[in-house]
């Protein structure tokens, strides 16, 4: 008897569904986290960089220390690194939940990088102004640096997110679930290409969805 196919196939018709709304919760999750808190982080090393607004060039080369050797580490052997973190806390180490904590630990200091090089982009002119007119260092980072950077951090989250979805199908080979966990369980360990192809489907959909609004937010909110 031949192997259900497609539409006749449980993990299509039963499954599907259920995997890729874990995805996009972990995607989601993941990428409003790693902005919440990859944004300070971002802000904090440009200007304590050379040059910046509050210069400590000891305090620039510890977070960029950090943030670069995050950032170095694999995610698949950061994910496991991070199993008893993980349970601590969300009381598990399977499950979308759990997988949130590795990929937002993995793409804060990802996207932090990413504003940091968004606001140097900024005119140094505009900044100059502000200065001059007696703006503090925190107004000129909230009322110049930010806003005229918006289209680049926009576009800075889109690539993260973009980023955090290759990563959910990797976290799907230690539990992670989704379409990820879904491809392995069924598509490779079961040898069923149609669900295979089906999750590869669905992932380029969500990835060029996501695309596409950060794109456009980004248009929408360049003034320039």
């Amino acid at each position: 008897m031949n192997d259900p196919m497609w539409f006749d196939n449980p993990a299509i018709t039963d499954q599907m569904w259920p995997a890729t709304i874990e995805t996009l919760l972990m995607t989601a999750w993941s990428t409003g986290l790693a902005v919440l808190f990859g944004l300070p982080l971002g802000i904090w090393l440009f200007t304590a960089s050379k040059g910046g607004l509050n210069s400590n060039q000891f305090v620039y080369r510890v977070l960029s220390f950090i943030v670069d050797v995050t950032r170095s580490i694999p995610f698949i052997i950061l994910i496991i690194a991070l199993i008893p973190f993980a349970r601590f806390v969300v009381g598990s180490a399977l499950g979308w939940q759990a997988t949130v904590v590795s990929l937002t630990i993995g793409a804060i200091p990802f996207y932090a990088r990413l504003v940091e090089n968004s606001l140097r982009e900024v005119s140094e002119g505009k900044v100059e102004a502000a200065l001059m007119m007696g703006a503090s260092n925190r107004q000129v980072v909230r009322q110049v640096y930010v806003p005229e950077a918006k289209p680049g951090l926009i576009g800075a989250a889109t690539v993260t997110s973009v980023t955090l979805v290759s990563y959910t199908a990797m976290a799907g080979a230690v539990g992670g679930g989704g379409l990820g966990a879904l491809a392995i369980s069924y598509g490779y360990n079961r040898y069923q290409g149609d669900t295979m192809i089906a999750c590869i489907i669905v992932l380029v959909l969500i990835v060029t969805l996501i695309q596409v609004i950060g794109d456009r937010l980004a248009r929408a909110v360049d003034h320039r």
